[in-house]
């Protein structure tokens, strides 16, 4: 399970599941990055029920 977060900068992947964790960056700056992380972290129970519910 996994999400992509998208910038004009480039793109991130982040596995969901067993933990969050960056899968792959292409692009980004750290402190992007960071804030991804963050908003991964705060929507974690949303992004999961809507990744259940699409798939």
């Amino acid at each position: 399970m996994h999400i992509h977060v998208t910038h004009t900068d480039g793109e991130a992947k982040f596995w969901l599941e067993p933990k969050i964790e960056l899968a792959l960056n292409q692009g980004l700056s750290n402190k992007q990055l960071n804030e991804a992380l963050l908003l991964v972290r705060e929507n974690h129970e949303e992004i999961i029920h809507a990744w259940r519910s699409y798939f």
